[in-house]
């Protein structure tokens, strides 16, 4: 929380600059390394405990600018835990098993600049998400749903090889209980095309951190 704060301040001080920056863009490809941590949600009887999923794999993002104002944008991500522990009561018995995560999404968004350094951004998005798992016990067990998500932020260069945003997020459905989770995220760019971007999502039941290469058009 205090690195977000930190980062909306910075974001706020930027806004008074006059300096002259490149316009923020909206279209781009971006694709590397996801981790992503969810409370699995089991219906099973109270002795039994499940530990959380911590998946990792691979992520594709693209945003796509229309017009000055608007972008839509969209992506999907895959991963794998291959060793959550069921453990049953105080018998101490612990059983493993592999789950496949799954997350898609895609939605539009709209774009206001308040100065050529910074801009807030508002966005609306349906995300599909899927849990796949299986041990020696069974095959597959799948749980998967759709959620809605809206979003509140702002964006800005805090430096000219530097841009920073973050971003307030609701989101209900099925896999998601009318959960707030906050965004941080950078990209360093080598140049007006290249860079490398990072981001983490906290929620109170799942979490995302992502690191990657972005091209920007």
């Amino acid at each position: 929380m205090k690195k977000q704060l930190a980062l909306a301040l910075a974001l706020a001080a930027a806004s008074t600059s006059a300096a002259a920056y490149e316009k923020l863009s909206h279209s781009y490809v971006e694709a590397g390394f996801v981790n992503h941590q969810a409370e699995l949600p089991v219906d099973a009887p109270a002795i039994v405990k499940v530990e959380d999923m911590k998946a990792n794999g691979g992520f594709i993002n693209g945003s796509f600018a229309v017009g000055e104002k608007f972008y839509v944008f969209g992506g999907y991500q895959k991963g794998k835990d291959d060793s959550i522990g069921i453990s049953v009561g105080n018998l101490g018995q612990v059983d493993e098993f592999e789950v496949d995560a799954q997350q898609g999404h895609a939605g539009f968004g709209y774009n206001h600049q308040l100065s050529d350094r910074v801009e807030w951004n508002g966005e609306l998005s349906y995300v599909r998400t899927r849990f796949k798992a299986k041990n020696h016990s069974f095959d597959n067990d799948t749980v998967d749903g759709d959620d809605y998500r809206a979003s509140l932020g702002l964006r800005g260069q805090l430096a000219r090889n530097f841009e920073g945003w973050i971003k307030a997020n609701y989101t209900d459905g099925d896999m998601y209980d009318k959960e707030f989770s906050g965004t941080l995220g950078g990209l360093i760019k080598f140049n007006d095309s290249w860079g490398i971007v990072a981001e983490g999502e906290f929620g109170s039941d799942q979490k995302q951190y992502r690191v990657g290469v972005r091209w920007s058009f």
